[in-house]
């Protein structure tokens, strides 16, 4: 599974400066829509393999990258190519809107 937990400090080399498409699951702990996303994202992760980069971000602990792209309400689902923010999904998602988002940018 190629799941990755996502930093401030390692969001430029991680994300932006990634060669594949790069899905982001701003989530917080306490919040309950995201503890259901949370499961969908992993299912994601498990079947797109090294197609792509996804992983998660906790903006309680990460909060200059939530900032910086304006992340107001959790779950926020972010798929970045090529250092730019292409989609943006806010709410619960689901693994086919996900995955298709996703296989536009591959």
């Amino acid at each position: 599974m190629s799941e990755y937990t996502f930093t401030d400090a390692g969001f430029e080399a991680e994300v932006l400066n990634s060669d594949k498409p790069v899905l982001v699951d701003f989530f917080a702990t306490w919040c309950g829509p995201c503890r259901m996303q949370g499961p969908i994202v992993d299912e994601l992760a498990a079947e797109m393999g090294d197609k792509v980069k996804i992983g998660k971000m906790d903006v309680d602990q990460n909060p200059q990258a939530a900032g910086k792209y304006g992340i107001m309400s959790i779950p926020t689902i972010m798929i970045f190519k090529g250092g730019e923010a292409k989609e943006t999904f806010t709410g619960l998602q689901t693994k086919e809107t996900l995955k298709a988002a996703l296989e536009k940018l591959i």
